[in-house]
């Protein structure tokens, strides 16, 4: 599978701190927004990103250096079971201030190394490249919101 890495990337009009608090809130690209308030993400800990519609993710800080830069394992082609190496990707946030704005970057990797079959990895690639966008939009309207 030659569908490995997506790479998007969106400027906020926000302060790097506001748009950090909404990043270091493990899952908030697939969690129910309601239960993410007051969360934030500490290296080595692990959580369940609840979402109604998709079902339950599991998802572990991997490193967190604030405000620029963090990183995610999620099992997201695997709702519902314990996360693992092999059943999860790898998912990395890097904030970048630019003036009075920041620049978010996402990168998700490891598509390739799902224990899964042809079809269950590409659905996960696919459907991960069409959701990057949508969730970006939401975070930066989220934060854009608050910082007027």
């Amino acid at each position: 599978m030659s569908e490995d890495r997506i790479e998007r990337e969106t400027l906020i009009e926000a302060s790097l701190e506001r748009v950090w608090s909404l990043v270091a809130q493990p899952g908030f690209w697939v969690a129910d927004k309601a239960s993410l308030p007051g969360t934030v993400a500490v290296a080595g800990e692990s959580m369940v990103a609840k979402n109604p519609h998709h079902g339950d993710f599991p998802v572990r800080v991997e490193k967190v250096d604030p405000p620029h830069y963090l990183a995610y394992r999620w099992a997201s082609a695997f709702p519902g079971e314990e996360l693992r190496d092999d059943n999860s990707t790898l998912v990395e946030f890097t904030l970048t201030a630019e003036g009075a704005k920041t620049r978010l970057r996402v990168v998700e990797s490891g598509f390739a190394a799902l224990a899964a079959p042809e079809e269950r990895r590409s659905g996960a690639f696919r459907d991960n490249s069409g959701g990057w966008p949508l969730e970006l939009e939401a975070l930066k309207a989220r934060a854009e919101e608050s910082s007027v």
